[in-house]
């Protein structure tokens, strides 16, 4: 039985407007219906975000339309600024609305018998995965053209981010590369530079992670098809993949992308060493990269122990899926900011915590362009990169004070040693004269010594690290300058000895003993258990040079502390030698004691201050915004402590210069004229007063 074409046209219009009447029936989720559909809720905020305000106050305003939602503004020194935003033109409707609208006309053609047509309303689509089931699920095409087509608000990206999560969450199963090229097409529509600014404004902080997390779980799933290299080349998301094996030479991936829309392009490399190949089974594995050169400026890190403090990406994020056997990774990441200052830490994105975390990756290499890192790979542990330094200083004054300081202060000290070998004989007359000059050599010997491992770190730090030797040169910086402090320590005990024992003399091997185990036994504990509590965490040096750590376990409390507890000390002690020595002595011997004990004391009274206010400004340039002046100070008092104590522990000591006096006087064969100087009652007198 034919139908006259005037019902036909009536069956298509009654079919038509049935599809209409559906559209304004149709549900969705709870969640979607309050987060699209409803309107704002204001509460108790101010109705308008527009001109002065009070802190702290919220404000919210609707979304201008076709866009649902609303956007939140926080007031901040008296202005409204713009805090969060859901803005969204998308919905799950919408996704799948011109396809349903194409399919439900399409069945009232006239060659269709009319027996066949269904008028009831068809199924509703309540998830993005239902609709891609139901419409494309060989390739996922059927939403790209509506998600690139839709304007990257905050709300949209975040809508996006779930739609990609749920994709990865429930139709991973069978990943092939036309999949891919889909998913990856929709998550480059929400990376592109246009969108990374209204990424700042999504209420949920984990939408980032989120985003990395789902993409490399969907390229776990994937199934190369062919042993092509690139499979998805979008300009915010690249992808390749190849064949590997045991007997596979060594495979790296090349990465080189536009950020910032600049005229270079940002480089980035992975490499599968051959002993990592070896662990591999004689049948084919595969092995996928995906390179992010935007990413990096969006993801944001829970938990940090300084939330305010930036750690932003300075290269690619390169994430790689490799088979289980594979551990380790060679990465080369070029920097996007080439400036001095920019020194990098290789990091590797822990998806559970949320965050960069630094243990899985050491650095081999660091130059101004590109920075070689060796990361182990873990299925936490997937994606990688290199974080700026937000705290590092590097200042050309800031070299030339330290290169000039250390010369001079090297110099200082090797004349210092030398003055003392010239004088040794002539000016060591008593037991605390004795223990006297041997601090003074001792301290110059081990700032000596810690300013040599200090030369040597800091031109180490600058080349390829390796963490052991860097552990090394910490350790010996960390004890020699401590020694520094623990001689200058015994040089106040000895004070305390010749004022208080009056009766009793003790034997000078057993001053020496005592000497070098405050000198150098209670560093070597400090040092040795810090070493040992902090190394199996590497949180011995920091990643930026090889000195104590203060970010991560605070290491460098151990030298601190027991330097500042010292000073404190010594000022304690010359205050009480100065109150106890203004009272008469008798008895050469004591009163010869006591001059010495007036010498030792203004030589601990002027280096003490010296030393304390060196550190003091060295704990200062740890505060986050510390001025440059600071750091400054701290390189000009630190690089001529050698300078300080030749002045004031040698050469303004006046029985050190007569006695160098004498001996250049014997040198030059006057004998006769150094021993009557010596004998003239004129120094006589002297040398009892001082």
């Amino acid at each position: 039985m034919k139908h006259p074409p005037t019902m036909i046209f009536c069956l298509m219009l009654f079919v038509a407007t049935e599809c209409s009447h559906y559209r304004t029936k149709i549900h969705t989720k709870d969640g979607d219906k309050q987060r699209f559909g409803e309107k704002p809720k204001i509460g108790k905020i101010q109705e308008k975000c527009h001109g002065p305000c009070f802190s702290p106050s919220n404000c919210s305003e609707p979304c201008a339309r076709p866009f649902h939602g609303e956007i939140g503004f926080m007031c901040n020194q008296n202005k409204w600024q713009k805090s969060t935003e859901t803005c969204t033109s998308l919905s799950v409707e919408m996704l799948f609305k011109d396809l349903n609208s194409a399919s439900r006309l399409s069945i009232a053609a006239p060659s269709i018998p009319l027996r066949i047509l269904d008028f009831r309303a068809p199924e509703p689509i309540e998830s993005v995965v239902q609709g891609i089931r139901k419409n494309c699920v060989q390739d996922y095409a059927c939403i790209v053209n509506v998600v690139k087509s839709s304007e990257a608000t905050s709300g949209n990206i975040a809508f996006i981010v779930e739609i990609l999560k749920n994709i990865s969450t429930d139709l991973s199963d069978n990943v092939t590369q036309e999949k891919m090229k889909s998913y990856s097409t929709v998550a480059n529509h929400i990376l592109d530079t246009a969108a990374i600014s209204n990424w700042a404004f999504i209420p949920d902080e984990n939408a980032s992670s989120d985003l990395l997390q789902s993409v490399n779980v969907f390229a776990r799933q994937l199934h190369i098809q062919n042993d092509s290299e690139n499979i998805v080349d979008e300009p915010f998301i690249q992808t390749k993949g190849f064949y590997l094996n045991h007997n596979t030479s060594e495979k790296s991936f090349r990465f080189s992308r536009n950020i910032n829309n600049t005229t270079e392009d940002i480089l980035g490399m992975i490499e599968i060493p051959k002993h990592e190949l070896w662990k591999l089974p004689p049948n084919t594995s595969q092995a996928i990269s995906i390179a992010f050169p935007t990413l990096g400026a969006v993801l944001k890190e829970v938990h940090l122990q300084d939330m305010s403090l930036p750690r932003p990406a300075n290269g690619l994020v390169l994430s790689v899926v490799l088979p289980e056997r594979l551990k380790q990774i060679l990465l080369t990441f070029e920097k996007i900011n080439k400036s001095r200052s920019a020194r990098a830490h290789c990091v590797g994105w822990h998806s559970r915590k949320r965050r960069w975390d630094e243990k899985v990756c050491e650095m081999t290499s660091d130059t101004r362009n590109k920075v070689k890192c060796r990361c182990n790979y873990t299925n936490a542990v997937m994606s990688f990169s290199i974080l700026m330094s937000p705290k590092s200083i590097d200042n050309k004054i800031l070299d030339y004070v330290t290169s000039i300081g250390l010369s001079v202060s090297i110099l200082s000290l090797i004349l210092c040693l030398f003055i003392e070998a010239m004088v040794w004989s002539r000016v060591v007359v008593t037991e605390i004269s004795h223990m006297r000059h041997v601090c003074i050599v001792n301290i110059a010997v081990s700032l000596l010594t810690a300013n040599v491992w200090f030369i040597i770190s800091s031109n180490f730090s600058k080349k390829a690290q390796d963490h052991n030797w860097c552990v090394a040169m910490t350790f010996f910086s960390h004890f020699f300058y401590l020694s520094l402090f623990f001689w200058m320590l015994f040089k106040a005990l000895l004070i305390i000895y010749g004022i208080l024992v009056v009766f009793h003399r003790m034997m000078k091997s057993r001053m020496m003993a005592i000497g070098f185990v405050i000198g150098y036994g209670c560093p070597l504990i400090i040092a040795a258990t810090t070493v040992a509590i902090t190394v199996p965490e590497k949180g011995y040096v920091r990643k930026d040079a090889c000195w104590l750590n203060w970010d991560n376990t605070k290491a460098l409390l151990a030298f601190a502390i027991p330097a500042l507890v010292i000073v404190a000390v010594n000022l304690l002690v010359v205050l009480v030698v100065a109150v106890n020595t203004q009272r008469p002595f008798i008895g050469s011997s004591k009163s010869q004691d006591v001059a010495i004990i007036r010498r030792i004391s203004k030589n601990v009274a002027i280096l003490t201050p010296l030393l304390g206010l060196t550190w003091g400004f060295g704990i200062a340039t740890l505060i986050d915004g510390t001025s440059l002046i600071f750091h400054i100070i701290f390189a000009l008092l630190n690089a001529f402590q050698g300078f300080f104590i030749l002045l004031f522990g040698t050469i303004m000591d006046h029985k050190i210069r007569d006695a160098l006096r004498m001996k250049m006087a014997s040198l030059k064969g006057q004998p006769r004229i150094a021993e009557n100087a010596s004998l003239s009652p004129t120094n006589g007198s002297k040398l009892m007063n001082r």
